[in-house]
């Protein structure tokens, strides 16, 4: 577990522009079992890559005609529970931190797991999001 004021930064960077944070499993099921919106989901952790790649790179792709409808996070190494919550539903990929899905219609459209999210520079991944959602949304 990590200590709150260093999380807190990293957590701020997605809910300031509009991520609703999830911690509790219950409030993950709650969003990805609606069938009737597309949803972002981001499992932010401390890792370089995080900061350096998947933050950066998922504020870039909102600014995209086409985007999700809801916007929502769960911290790895944090909301322990909620975050396992959300990977069940990432399921056949295997846990990842960070890890960025979009789903539709309660299912899962699209993932990028750590691999793909590592040493590739915020505007490619925001690339790679942004073409899925305009095949998506």
């Amino acid at each position: 577990m990590y200590p709150a004021e260093v999380v807190a930064p990293m957590k701020e960077d997605l809910t300031s522009v509009g991520f609703d944070e999830l911690t509790t499993p219950d409030q993950v099921d709650e969003v990805l079992k609606d069938k009737d919106e597309t949803v972002l989901v981001v499992v932010n952790s401390v890792c370089g890559c995080a900061a350096g790649n998947a933050r950066p790179g998922v504020k870039m792709s909102l600014e995209n005609d086409k985007k999700p409808g809801k916007l929502v996070t769960v911290f790895a190494g944090v909301d322990k529970e909620a975050t396992d919550q959300a990977r069940k539903y990432m399921l056949p990929y295997p846990p990842s931190s960070p890890a960025i899905a979009v789903f539709k219609g309660g299912k899962l459209a699209h993932m990028l797991e750590r691999h793909h999210i590592e040493g590739r520079p915020a505007e490619a991944i925001a690339e790679n999001l942004k073409a899925a959602y305009d095949e998506i949304v």
